[in-house]
């Protein structure tokens, strides 16, 4: 075993690992991608589960599975693989360092099959603990700094490319998550636990009921909005996005796993119903 942090359960690499075992007859001869791979621990379980593994990583060079290749691959540019190829793609701990995630889901929507499933996974924005320290600092936890030019320039090995590796500078949640996928052609269908952030449960008794009681006044407000949208179409997505805020899970979970499935190719991805599009003089 490459990385023995698949044993730790703090670790995303134990839960992502397990979540595999569970499907492991649907990976037999799947093709998968994995972006980015970084040392080739999810690569090597999931060629010992038969799937065939294509590994993605700005830095390969850190790539430590000899049995397959990985490719260098900026996700910011294009992934070099043909459209509706893979099975199945794993981005995990890479969303956080991507500037354009609505560019990054959209490729991830190119390459993948129709009802091809996408596993995210990412430091969590939606815990109690990270809003807080969000409301503090704007910080991701409370014993950091903000974002910086110094702390968040993770890797930049100039011989091997002229692209940085950032930190967490894109940090992102779970309702930020779900749009941006909606705007991507994916629909969740699943949201997955890791383990509960001590911090967050120390903070829901005094907020869970505050977050509660807005979510749904705003809930109902906004259905009487936009009286000339069919009521049933409001209430499918603000009801989706209320879930989403008040379910303790999600105010606690450490981490996010969230399993993603291509309900549309981007082509066919479009929103704009005339009742709700706003013209330009009036945005302006």
């Amino acid at each position: 075993m490459i990385d023995v942090n698949v044993k730790n359960y703090k670790s995303p690499k134990f839960h992502v690992i397990k979540y595999l075992n569970s499907i492991k007859t649907e990976l037999q001869k799947s093709i998968v991608i994995d972006i980015p791979a970084g040392n080739g621990v999810t690569s090597e379980i999931l060629l010992e589960y038969g799937a065939k593994v294509e590994a993605f990583d700005l830095f390969p060079e850190y790539f430590m599975l000899k049995d397959i290749e990985c490719k260098r691959a900026d996700i910011a540019d294009k992934i070099p693989l043909a459209d509706n190829y893979a099975d199945m793609l794993i981005c995990q701990e890479g969303i956080e360092h991507f500037s354009d995630q609505l560019k990054t889901f959209k490729e991830f929507n190119r390459v993948l099959k129709p009802n091809a499933k996408l596993l995210i996974t990412t430091p969590s924005y939606s815990n109690l603990a990270s809003k807080f320290s969000y409301l503090l600092f704007e910080s991701e936890t409370s014993k950091q700094m903000p974002p910086n030019e110094m702390d968040d320039i993770w890797m930049s090995d100039k011989s091997l490319t002229t692209e940085i590796y950032h930190g967490h500078i894109f940090l992102i949640g779970l309702q930020k998550l779900r749009i941006l996928a909606k705007l991507s052609g994916f629909g969740i269908k699943e949201i997955r636990y890791m383990r509960i952030s001590k911090a967050s449960l120390f903070l829901f008794p005094f907020f869970y009921p505050l977050i509660y009681i807005s979510s749904y006044l705003r809930y109902f407000s906004n259905l009487k909005k936009h009286k000339e949208i069919p009521l049933t179409y409001k209430k499918e997505i603000y009801k989706e996005q209320l879930k989403i805020n008040i379910k303790p899970g999600n105010l606690l979970n450490h981490h996010i796993f969230m399993v993603f499935e291509k309900q549309k190719a981007i082509k066919d991805v479009d929103f704009r119903l005339d009742s709700i599009v706003k013209p330009f003089e009036k945005i302006m």
